[in-house]
């Protein structure tokens, strides 16, 4: 099993920069891709940015150039650097991590973080 440890969020105004921060702890062999994803209120959960270890970094087009993904491989952990944050980034967010465990690869998910983005 793999638990991932999540912090940061909270409520700014439009503009405004939080980071969030993810650390993964458990049994696995290694980390194949750690990233986020988010949910706003009454919507389906979308895919923010995804870091490939040894590979790419992708976002989603909404956040494109605004927020950045930051992997600490010795920790195990990612963050997200939100910049220039809009009211439409209001949701809650989840770290996400595909590791190669004992068994299989699998996903994991932390346990949400909210981001509230006033106008």
């Amino acid at each position: 099993q793999v638990q991932l440890v999540e912090s940061g969020g909270g409520l700014v105004q439009a503009g405004g920069s939080l980071r969030l921060s993810c650390a993964a702890s458990g049994n696995f062999f290694s980390i194949i891709a750690m990233g986020w994803y988010r949910q706003a209120p009454g919507k389906q959960r979308e895919w923010v940015g995804t870091d490939i270890s040894g590979a790419d970094t992708n976002y989603a087009d909404s956040v494109k150039g605004r927020f950045t993904i930051s992997r600490d491989n010795a920790k195990n952990s990612v963050s997200l650097q939100m910049n220039n944050l809009k009211p439409e980034d209001t949701a809650v967010y989840y770290c996400h991590t595909r590791a190669d465990t004992a068994s299989s690869n699998s996903d994991y998910w932390g346990q949400g973080t909210q981001v509230t983005v006033s106008s």
